[in-house]
């Protein structure tokens, strides 16, 4: 696994802007097997239920969308980590259909600048505190593999809820 991007496991060999494409869609039929009330319970004690998943992707699709556009607009920024835990404080009550929505938009917005960005600015360099050297394509591929892990999770929800 590489350093850059630690979920590129999850990487199954589709081209990004596909796996990118069609998250939002994937979502959404992962949400309409589960009831609302089902949406926010966590599946054990300590992890997200199916709604702070996707008000965590929410949140990462603004993060990504900001540090794609600093990544083309300066030279060699240094982007912001943060703290997720600490960002899901904010989650709860926030129905999954809302932070959908917010995804999806984002989603749409970001994908237009990626595409008119790559391959072209594929290489821009852009350094993570953490990480270290990366590019615009190391985000991208963050993204997508970002994506593939949380829909697992989505995936095991939804397996789980049927189960009962």
């Amino acid at each position: 696994m590489s350093e850059l991007n630690l979920y590129e496991r999850f990487l199954d060999g589709r081209p990004l802007k596909v796996i990118l494409g069609s998250t939002a869609a994937q979502i959404e039929l992962l949400l309409e097997v589960l009831e609302p009330q089902q949406q926010s319970v966590p599946p054990a004690p300590g992890k997200w239920s199916a709604a702070e998943i996707v008000c965590h992707l929410a949140d990462c699709e603004l993060v990504f969308a900001f540090r794609l556009r600093q990544t083309l607009a300066e030279d060699g920024p240094t982007i912001q980590p943060f703290d997720q835990e600490k960002w899901a404080n904010s989650y709860r009550g926030i129905p999954a259909s809302k932070a959908l929505e917010v995804f999806t938009a984002m989603r749409g917005w970001n994908l237009s600048l990626i595409g008119s960005a790559l391959p072209g600015a594929a290489e821009r360099p852009v350094t993570h505190p953490e990480r270290g050297a990366m590019t615009f394509r190391n985000l991208v591929e963050t993204m997508a593999g970002h994506d593939l892990n949380h829909l697992g999770q989505l995936r095991k929800i939804v397996a789980a809820a049927q189960a009962k």
